[in-house]
């Protein structure tokens, strides 16, 4: 690696590279203070020396040292970024508008690639998410956009993944904030969801009718095996109503009734 450096900068190069250690040495201690570098322990620093990285792995972190007039570094965060995607208007396939923003997490995981590969790593990140974000919904449905968020929000993840790879980023979750539709639509979407609703509270009801119907009938075969019963349940149902209701009640009694208790009566 240090011959293919050497052979990388050329002569010229390693020339300015000795005069500047000799600057160095003829300037010590003083020049010391120049050159030390300190990388906090979230940060990496990547050297160029003539414009060329120094090394394929980031320095730091701790001090670094760092000739004058040939080196220079840029120090990347290696901390979690979180951003917000802004809303972005997208059009489903089945032809509703609707507006989107969600939240994007990622973070940077070879500085070299960061700052070597690509201009302004944030920046393209944010770009490259919010274009995914409406790629992606634009081949979804309303429907399937409400009800599967999170593996929408999964599938956004890896795209941006395998995108950023060569740019040293790893995003780490992606989340599908909000989801605005315009109110014509809501409306819409109320009054279709009210109708079903209604449509199976009707169901219900009439399967309720259907089988208190069937226990009514075999009600009604058991009564009428014995008279007896149905007095008392004809009774039943007056001390019922007079107990919820404080008033006089006048109904008719069937004199066949007590005439058939009597035969009942006499014949046991």
């Amino acid at each position: 690696l240090i011959a293919d450096r050497r052979e990388g900068i050329g002569v010229c190069g390693w020339i300015l590279v000795s005069l500047s250690f000799l600057l160095v040495l003829v300037t010590f201690p003083i020049s010391i203070w120049a050159c030390i570098k300190v990388v906090r322990e979230y940060e990496r620093a990547v050297v160029f020396r003539l414009g060329r990285v120094l090394s394929k792995k980031a320095k730091g972190p701790g001090m670094i040292l760092v000739l004058p007039c040939t080196d220079t570094f840029i120090k990347v965060d290696l901390r979690m970024v979180t951003c917000k995607i802004p809303p972005q208007e997208i059009l489903t396939r089945d032809a509703v508008t609707a507006q989107v923003d969600g939240v994007v997490s990622y973070r940077i995981h070879s500085a070299v690639s960061a700052v070597a590969n690509v201009a302004d790593v944030h920046s393209a990140t944010l770009l490259l998410a919010q274009t995914t974000l409406r790629n992606l919904l634009g081949t979804q449905s309303l429907a399937q956009l409400l009800a599967t968020r999170e593996e929408i929000a999964h599938s956004i993840q890896a795209t941006l993944n395998s995108a950023t790879e060569q740019w040293g980023v790893k995003v780490a979750r992606v989340e599908i904030k909000d989801i605005r539709i315009p109110k014509d639509m809501q409306r819409a979407m109320a009054a279709e969801a009210e109708a079903a609703r209604e449509t199976k509270a009707k169901i219900v009801a009439a399967e309720g009718e259907v089988n208190a119907s069937k226990a009514l009938q075999k009600a009604s075969m058991v009564l009428a095996e014995s008279p007896a019963a149905l007095l008392l349940r004809y009774l039943q149902t007056l001390t019922a109503v007079a107990a919820q209701n404080n008033s006089t009640i006048v109904f008719p009694l069937p004199i066949n009734i007590f005439g058939s208790l009597g035969q009942k009566s006499t014949g046991g």
